[in-house]
């Protein structure tokens, strides 16, 4: 399949800016493959699983990993602004920078305050070690460890997706929407959206009537929201992130499976990290590594029954991916009735209930 297979035209207005309150308020489709589209609620969700069944979540949680700040130079100083992407060291991080194209290996970046925050802590200073072909560039920070971590977390923003980034400013709202009731283990640029729809009150409700929550590890990283590039699908490289899905877990997974459970990923990014860690054979297996997986129809799936995801921008890794679980065809028509019907696009946006086709 080609890319522009996967595009749509969505209005502008369609995409959410803020959440809906409170967080499962917000409207859930119900996508079954040769069954009728069917308009329901996030709280609503409990009626749909059983007994048996798993939730996958992902835990990682989201840094705010955007930073303002100018790069020094003999004669010059610009404004530039850096998303942290993945972390190297306890010093060390790749980062999407603009202006990228006015950076070079060498450089000295001041990240400063942000205007509407003011900073207690020492300098956020970094050296440019080196530019790669993706966009990336690799900072050097003064400061390494717990240090830089409280550094970033006092002056950073949260690094909202470009598309809410574009229209409004970040702002205190956002370090509580942006970030799942459940959230862990620090090292995301992204939220995994899916999860947002969830509270204390609905996780409950699903654990009384044996629904079983299991969470995995994956850390989202700011390539989530680069464009594909290729016509050619087969050309496109995803960027790695990192992901865990421990012994335990995995054990649990493969136990509810063989007991008649089902496994719904809550998430595309806790179904491609068990996706990840599962064998031809089905087997789910502990994973402590990077994974690049780009699904696409054609997929064979082999771990997750379901999937609970947001609705994606066009032409993405994502809608590919949505493609590939519940059918081409069917995904075309669900997104086309959530597009008539007034549902809420991308990361603030509404939820869908997809089951694998």
């Amino acid at each position: 399949m080609q890319l522009a297979d996967f595009d749509f035209e969505l209005p502008e207005d369609r995409i959410a800016l803020r959440p809906v309150s409170p967080r499962d308020a917000a409207r859930l489709l119900l996508v079954r493959p040769g069954q009728a589209l069917a308009d329901l609620t996030v709280a609503d969700l409990p009626s749909q699983l059983r007994a048996g069944d798993v939730l996958v979540l992902n835990d990682t949680r989201v840094i705010p990993a955007r930073l303002k700040g100018r790069r020094v130079r003999e004669g010059s100083d610009i404004a530039v602004e850096a998303t942290l992407h993945k972390r190297l060291s306890p010093s060390k991080w790749s980062a999407f920078m603009r202006p990228g194209k006015k950076l070079a290996p060498g450089d000295r970046i001041h990240f400063g305050a942000m205007e509407d925050r003011a900073c207690f802590l020492g300098a956020l200073d970094a050296t440019v070690v080196e530019k790669g072909e993706g966009g990336e560039v690799t900072l050097s920070f003064d400061l390494s460890g717990p240090d830089l971590d409280a550094t970033i977390a006092e002056r950073g923003a949260m690094p909202l997706p470009p598309y809410i980034a574009a229209k409004r400013g970040e702002d205190a709202q956002d370090r509580a929407d942006y970030q799942t009731v459940y959230a862990d283990e620090e090292g995301s640029v992204a939220a995994p959206t899916a999860g947002l729809h969830f509270t204390p009150e609905l996780l409950a409700r699903l654990q009384a009537m044996g629904v079983t929550l299991h969470f995995v590890t994956l850390h989202v990283g700011a390539g989530t929201f680069l464009p594909v590039k290729t016509e050619n699908l087969s050309e496109h490289r995803m960027h790695a992130e990192y992901g865990e899905v421990d012994a335990q877990t995995a054990a649990a997974l493969n136990a509810a499976k063989a007991a008649g459970g089902r496994i719904i990923c809550v998430g595309t990014t806790s179904l491609r990290l068990v996706e990840s860690a599962t064998g031809e054979d089905g087997v789910v297996r502990p994973f402590a590594q990077e994974t690049a997986i780009f699904i696409t129809p054609g997929y064979r799936f082999r771990a997750a029954d379901g999937l609970m995801t947001n609705f994606h921008l066009p032409k993405s890794t994502l809608f590919m991916l949505v493609s590939a679980f519940a059918g081409y065809e069917t995904m075309r028509g669900a997104y086309a009735h959530a597009i008539t019907d007034g549902y809420r696009f991308y990361s603030y946006g509404d939820a869908s209930l997809l089951w694998r086709a």
